[in-house]
């Protein structure tokens, strides 16, 4: 045990504790009380607290290390990780103040009604919203990226980094989120006016998948904010006033930090404090017992129970 607990301790800034404890069979409990046997309480605590913030690069403040922390076992309040952070001088990368940005929309395309005025979304595939962000090079040009996010779970379902924001950017990073997700039909698909989502080619492709098509109103630049929270987050916590070596670098980079950090690790305040990953696993776990005890008190009758649970959402 003491040398499981002695490898979990040095491997705890590069892998969540709670995942080392489950794979080496070591409850989080024992592993902080052998912490506390070979240093003071705070020093034990402050340990902790920096492992986890440079687990998650300076990405995570007090309140997202303290959810991190109490899933872990670790019993501690807010106020004292934020004293220990201080104390340490650990302080997390903060995204500029939220300004939307302004979309050339004065094209003769057409525009979508904003459906997202309707209810928000019970589950998985039900809205999409997407949005394009210009990613700065070290040559001076740019980089476009886009983005498809599900608004329940805030997972990016879908993206694309290109040397250009023509329409082939937008529809590349759909074509790559229908493949992701399968069902789609009937699912309402947002963004702003912009030309691209209105080009003919997006459309016929949201026709084939059975979407809505959905746009901000005019003159509201924060109907499309989900998208550019991500964005906000994405510059401030990859980018930092930088600049990518080129279109490749920004790709590369752009591939770990959705896919290695922002869905499957980043936490969440409005998920409870959960990655978007496990907030859909959680969904669909608690989808899947509902369903298995109605048919086990035999509500259902004449339906074979993977026939209801291979209904994914």
């Amino acid at each position: 045990m003491k040398g499981r607990c002695s490898f979990i301790r040095q491997s705890a800034a590069e892998f969540p504790v709670r995942h080392l404890c489950r794979v080496l069979a070591v409850s989080p409990v024992s592993y902080y009380r052998s912490l506390k046997t070979v240093a003071p309480p705070d020093v034990a605590v402050a340990q902790a607290v920096s492992a986890a913030f440079l687990r998650h690069s300076r990405r995570y403040g007090s309140r997202r290390i303290h959810a991190e922390l109490q899933a872990e076992g670790f019993a501690i309040g807010r106020h004292r990780i934020r004293r220990l952070m201080k104390e340490q001088g650990l302080k997390a990368i903060q995204p500029r103040s939220f300004v939307p940005r302004t979309t050339y929309s004065r094209h003769s395309l057409g525009y979508a009604e904003n459906l997202l005025l309707e209810l928000p979304p019970a589950k998985p595939n039900e809205v999409l919203a997407g949005d394009i962000i210009y990613l700065p090079l070290q040559d001076g040009g740019f980089a476009y990226l886009a983005t498809w996010t599900d608004l329940f779970s805030r997972l990016v379902v879908g993206w694309e980094v290109l040397a250009h924001m023509q329409e082939a950017l937008i529809i590349t990073a759909f074509a790559k989120a229908w493949r992701r997700r399968v069902k789609l039909a009937g699912a309402i698909v947002h963004s702003d006016r912009g030309g691209q989502y209105a080009s003919g080619k997006f459309r016929q492709l949201l026709q084939q998948a059975g979407c809505r098509q959905s746009m901000s109103r005019a003159g509201e630049s924060y109907d499309n904010a989900y998208a550019e929270s991500l964005f906000s987050r994405y510059k401030a916590e990859l980018l930092e006033g930088g600049a990518f070596a080129d279109v490749e670098e920004a790709r590369m980079e752009t591939f770990n930090y959705i896919e290695g950090y922002y869905n499957r690790i980043r936490c969440h305040s409005s998920l409870g404090y959960v990655s978007p990953e496990e907030y859909e696993r959680k969904f669909v776990a608690e989808r899947d017992r509902t369903l298995g005890e109605v048919l086990d008190k035999k509500k259902v009758k004449g339906i074979k129970a993977e026939q209801l649970l291979c209904n994914t959402f």
